[in-house]
Formats: structure tokens, sequence, C-alpha cells
């Protein structure tokens, strides 16, 4: 029997923790794999009360996770306080949202778990409890640090065969010029390189790179950062032999039909990558993070506060990172 995936309980205020449980709760319709939630074990039966879902939830270690999963929920317990408040934030919960993150990662890492699915954070609500990242990313980066060296993560967005990858993620705007470096986008693309062939088994993967400016900055004429930065970087991947083409002009490259001539499209911030992904999948995108040595997916959704509790949140993202995490070690 495969080892089970792990999923992160995520903010209980929000709607992960439903959407965990009510696709739990369709595991035989869905044919879905064997997986473990980590989080407060007494709160997720009080949130499937809530929902009107009965099910059977018992506390295991992850290795008792898939022989468990036919019959009831499996949860790898952490302690704590966590109240069933669907839209408000407690500030006695974040230290478990935190705790259930650790866990997920340490079990995953250590062969108990094949993959991690995680599901929406607050970091507002974690601030208050110390956190100390931009994003989730960042924070499983250094869970995953090996001898201190942190991986550099790299946030791909993916749907079918359309896959974007921003150089810079949770910065302001002003600050991506100077933060664009040719070391980065060289790194970021060696890494989006490595995890296509590895992850999702594309032998020769191509890649596709934005420019930062208008029109790939028309030969200088509207910045310069395609000429010193992004295309010294295109011509050294090229000269390692990987399959990249750029810098490309944003406002045609994410046009379906060109999109589709790529395997990934690198874009140099948040906003150019993830715009053209959630217009085209907004509801079934998968958040996937590269460079890291686990498999973490995670739904391209936020907490959603307003329908935490009431059932109607779309379970269709957190499905497909389920199942995108499922396929990427199906054989584990």
């Amino acid at each position: 029997m495969n080892k089970p995936l792990a999923i992160s309980m995520g903010e209980p205020a929000g709607v992960g923790p439903d959407i965990a449980l009510s696709l739990y709760a369709r595991r035989a319709e869905l044919a879905l794999p064997a997986f473990c939630i980590f989080g407060h074990v007494e709160f997720l039966k009080l949130r499937a009360e809530r929902l009107g879902l009965k099910l059977d939830i018992v506390k295991v270690a992850p290795e008792e996770a898939a022989a468990a999963f036919g019959e009831a929920l499996p949860v790898v317990d952490v302690a704590g306080l966590v109240p069933d408040q669907p839209g408000e934030i407690s500030a006695v919960s974040g230290g478990v949202v935190i705790r259930s993150i650790e866990a997920a990662v340490r079990a995953t890492l250590t062969g108990g778990c094949r993959a991690l699915v995680t599901a929406p954070i607050h970091k507002g609500a974690l601030y208050n409890v110390g956190f100390r990242h931009p994003g989730h990313t960042e924070f499983l980066a250094e869970l995953c640090a090996n001898g201190g060296t942190v991986p550099l993560p790299v946030m791909m967005l993916a749907h079918g065969g359309l896959r974007a990858v921003p150089v810079t993620i949770h910065v302001p705007i002003r600050d991506v010029p100077d933060l664009l470096t040719k070391e980065l986008i060289v790194n970021t693309i060696r890494v989006v390189a490595h995890d296509l062939r590895n992850r999702f088994g594309i032998a020769n993967p191509r890649i596709g790179v934005a420019g930062l400016n208008p029109h790939a900055g028309e030969g200088g004429a509207i910045g310069r950062e395609e000429l010193e930065i992004v295309g010294p970087a295109v011509a050294q991947l090229q000269f390692e032999g990987i399959g990249v083409e750029g810098p490309l002009p944003a406002d045609t490259l994410f046009y379906p039909s060109h999109w589709a001539r790529y395997d990934a499209v690198v874009a140099m911030y948040h906003d150019q990558a993830l715009i053209p992904i959630k217009t085209v999948a907004f509801e079934d995108a998968v958040n996937v993070t590269l460079g890291l040595p686990i498999v973490r997916t995670s739904p391209d959704h936020g907490t959603a506060f307003d329908l935490a509790g009431t059932g109607r949140a779309s379970p269709a993202s957190f499905l497909a990172a389920i199942r995108m995490a499922d396929a990427m070690t199906a054989a584990q």
C-alpha cells in the first residue's frame, strides 16, 4: 500500500479544513488516494459536525494512516486550542497552524508521507504568534533546509499543460527591477527545468521567458532589463543545454496557443505570472513548489472566510492539488 499524502490543516477560520473534510467524505466516489490531516482532531470533529458530515475521525501516526483511511479519517493530532469559529481569526490557534505545517513537513521529509498538500493559511493571523516569513512557500523552504542550506523555492501555478512561474514572488512591484538579477533568473529556471524532468517526466522541457517591460523592452527603448539581465540569463541557460527562449513580450506570450508551445512560462513578477493562469483556471489551478526535496502542492485559493463553515466552497482546486501530488509520487 502506498504511503499517505500529508495534508496540513491550514487556517481553521477558513475553508481549508471544510474542503479536506468534504473530500474525505467523497473518497470512494472520487477514488482518492490515502491521506492524513495534520491538525487539531477535536476541532476537525466540530467542523465536520457543523458541515453535517457524519465522519469517523481517528488519531493516528503517519505510518498508520493508509490502513485507517478506508474506514475513518486519519488525523495526526497537533495539540493546542482551536475554536470552531468560521470566518473569525483566533489569537490562540496560530501556533497549532504552524506546528501542523512543521509536523507535516517532517513526516514527508522522513518518509512517513510521500507528498505534502497544504491548505491555505492566513499570514496576518500567524504574524501574531511570531511567524516571520513573507509567505507559506518561504516557510516550507526553511523547514526543508539541509545542513543550514535553504533550498531555492520556486512557485509554479499549473493547470493541465499550462504552467506559470514568477521569478520574484511576494515583494512590492516597485522593488522588482532591483531584485531581478541574471543569477536569480538562471537559478530559478534551472530549478524549473530540473523539476519538469524529474517531477513531471518531461524529458526535454521547453521554457518560455517573459520580459519585464512592455514589448520586452523594444530593444532598449522601453527599459534595458531585457538587454542587461534577462537576455544574458537566457543565453547562459541555452549554453547549458536548457531549452529556453526569450525574453518574449508578456502580453502575447500568454495567449493560449502561444503559451501551449512551452512546458512552462517564466515571468518576472508575481502578477505577471498569476493573472494569466487564474484567468483561465481560477478554480482548478494548483500551486506547486519546485526546488524542495519534497513534493508540495496547494490549492490556488485563499482562506475565503466568507464561505467557511457553509459547505459552499468549491473543492476543485484542492482536489486538483491532491491528484497532482498523487501523480507526482505514485511510485512511492
